[in-house]
C-alpha cells in the first residue's frame, strides 16, 4: 500500500521518491558474468498497454490489496497524525505493518528486488490513484505511470535481431578510415547494439582486420565522446571495476563513484567485480578501499565489498520492528551514535528487509530513517548509508536523482552522466527515465540535450531512446 508521507524534513532535494512500479531487480546472479546475460528476464519490450484495457483507480483485483479509491489518503490511520510540517490535520500516519510507506517517497505494494514481476501500481502510485496535498509547494509532484511500464525492469537498449558481427565492423572501419571519421555511422552501429553483441564486435574487427577497434576508436574520437563509446564497449563487470580503479587512482578519491557502484549493486555483481579488480588491474579491491577511505565510511564500503547481503526475498516483520528500536536507540534515542549498529543492520539486511526496517522505524519514532540518518551522520558515510536506504525504497529514483545533480547547475559531471546510462542501459534505464520525469517534471531526454552537444549529444539520447 503505498502511503503519502510527510515531506522529508532531512532531505530537501526530493519532491518525493516517486512509486516504482517494481524496484531495483537487476537481472538475477548468474547473469551477469559478461558477455551472455541479456535481454533482462522477460526479455522484449513490453507491449503498450491495449487502449482501456487496465483498470482505472481502484479497479485491480482484491488480491493486490489495494484499498477502494478514496479509501486511504485523508482517512486517519492508526498511530496518529505526526506534527510534520505540510501534513495537513487527519492526514493519519502509522500502518499494519506489511506495507506502509512514508517520507514522501510512495511504493508499489510489491517491488521485486530479484527480476520476478511486480504488482501494476494504481495510475499516480497513490492509493486511489490520488496525490496527496501535502507535497512540498502543493503540486502534484508527478504525473500517473503508464500501466505497460510496471512489469520488472527493463533497459532501453535490447539486443539487435538478425545481428551480424562482421558488417557491424566493416561499418565502422569505414566509418574510420580515411580523412575525417563518420560518427553518425558509428552512433548508429553503437547505440542499438547490447554489450554482448559489442563484444562480438570487437572480436570480429580484430579477427578481420588484425587491429585493436578500441585503439582504433581511441585514436578518431576524443573529450566525452571518447569516454562513452569507451564505456559502451566494456563488458559491464569490467566497467564497474574500472570505474571503481579509476576513483581511486591518483591525487584524491571520488568517494560519490565508490558509493553509487558498491552501495547499489546485487551480491553477484560485488563478487563478480571483485575478482575483475584482481585480474584486470592486479590488485586487491578491500586493500585499496582501506587505503583511500578512513573511518565509519572504510567501515561500510568494506562491508559492501563483501558481497554478502541477505537477500532472501521474504520480509521477517518481527525482525525489522527489532531493528527499528535497535536503531533508534543507536541514534536518535542517545547522546552521540553507535554508527557500528547502522553499519550492521544496513549492510546485512536485505533491500526488501529494510524497506520493512524503515516503514516499522517511522511508525515507532514518527521519524524518518532517511532523515534520522542525515542528523546522525555527516561527510560520505552519510551519504553511503542514505544510498543503501534509497535502494531499498527505489533504485531507479536514486539513479534518477544521481543523473538531475550531475546536470543541475552550471557545468555537467560527465563522467557521471555517462557512468549511470551506460551502466543501466540494459537493467533498469527505462524506470529511471520514468522516475525522473515523475520527480523533476521534465524528461531524462530533454535535460540531457540542453546539457550536451554534438555526436556525444546524439549518442546518449541514442541509449536514453529519444
Amino acid at each position: 500500500m503505498s502511503y503519502p508521507g510527510y515531506p522529508p524534513t532531512g532531505y530537501p532535494p526530493f519532491p518525493g521518491y516517486p512509486p516504482a512500479g517494481q524496484e531495483s531487480s537487476f537481472p538475477p546472479p548468474g547473469q551477469y558474468p559478461y558477455p551472455s546475460g541479456f535481454p533482462p528476464m522477460g526479455g522484449g519490450a513490453y507491449p503498450p498497454a491495449p487502449s482501456g484495457g487496465y483498470p482505472g483507480a481502484g479497479g485491480f483485483p482484491a488480491s493486490g490489496g489495494y484499498p477502494a479509491p478514496g479509501g486511504y489518503p485523508g482517512a486517519p490511520q492508526p498511530g496518529g497524525t505526526p506534527s510534520y510540517p505540510g501534513v495537513p490535520p487527519g492526514q493519519g500516519y502509522g500502518a499494519p505493518p506489511s506495507s506502509a510507506s512514508f517520507s514522501g517517497y510512495p511504493q508499489s505494494p510489491s517491488q521485486t528486488y530479484g527480476g520476478g514481476p511486480a504488482q501494476v501500481p494504481l495510475p499516480g502510485g497513490f492509493p486511489g490513484g490520488q496525490i496527496p496535498s501535502q507535497y512540498p509547494g502543493g503540486q502534484a509532484p508527478y504525473p500517473s505511470q503508464p500501466a505497460a511500464m510496471t512489469q520488472g525492469t527493463q533497459g532501453t537498449i535490447q539486443p539487435a535481431a538478425n545481428f551480424d558481427a562482421m558488417r557491424d565492423a566493416e561499418i565502422l572501419r569505414k566509418a574510420m578510415k580515411g580523412f575525417g571519421t563518420d560518427e553518425q555511422a558509428i552512433v548508429d552501429v553503437v547505440a542499438s547494439r547490447s554489450n554482448d553483441q559489442r563484444q562480438k564486435i570487437k572480436a570480429a574487427f580484430k579477427t578481420m582486420y588484425g587491429k585493436d577497434l578500441i585503439k582504433d576508436l581511441k585514436s578518431e574520437l576524443s573529450g566525452n565522446m571518447e569516454e562513452l563509446i569507451l564505456a559502451l564497449f566494456m563488458p559491464p563487470t569490467y566497467y564497474d571495476a574500472w570505474s571503481l580503479r579509476n576513483a581511486m587512482q591518483g591525487a584524491g578519491t571520488q568517494e560519490r563513484v565508490l558509493i553509487e557502484i558498491l552501495c547499489t549493486r546485487t551480491n553477484q555483481e560485488i563478487r563478480d567485480i571483485v575478482r575483475c579488480y584482481q585480474t584486470e588491474f592486479g590488485r586487491d579491491l578491500e586493500k585499496d578501499i582501506r587505503s583511500d577511505t578512513s573511518g565509519h565510511f572504510e567501515r561500510l564500503l568494506v562491508s559492501m565489498c563483501q558481497g554478502n547481503r541477505d537477500e532472501n526475498q521474504s520480509v521477517n516483520h518481527q525482525m525489522a520492528q527489532e531493528d527499528a528500536q535497535r536503531l533508534y536507540q543507536a541514534g536518535e534515542g542517545r547522546l552521540g551514535t553507535d554508527e557500528s549498529c547502522f553499519n550492521m543492520i544496513l549492510a546485512t539486511r536485505s533491500f526488501p528487509q529494510l524497506k520493512a526496517t524503515m516503514e516499522a522505524y517511522s511508525r515507532m519514532s514518527n521519524r524518518d530513517l532517511l532523515s534520522s540518518v542525515g542528523r546522525e551522520f555527516s561527510g560520505y558515510v552519510e551519504s553511503g548509508l542514505k544510498t543503501i536506504l534509497q535502494c531499498a525504497l527505489n533504485r531507479p529514483a536514486f539513479f534518477a536523482e544521481r543523473l538531475y545533480y550531475s546536470m543541475k547547475g552550471a557545468g555537467t559531471d560527465d563522467s557521471t552522466l555517462v557512468r549511470i546510462v551506460v551502466s543501466r542501459s540494459e537493467i533498469d534505464l527505462v524506470q529511471i527515465k520514468a522516475m525522473f520525469t515523475q520527480m523533476y517534471q521534465k524528461t531524462l531526454g530533454t535535460m540531457i540535450a540542453s546539457d550536451t552537444s554534438g555526436d556525444y549529444r546524439k549518442l546518449l539520447l541514442a541509449i536514453v531512446g529519444q
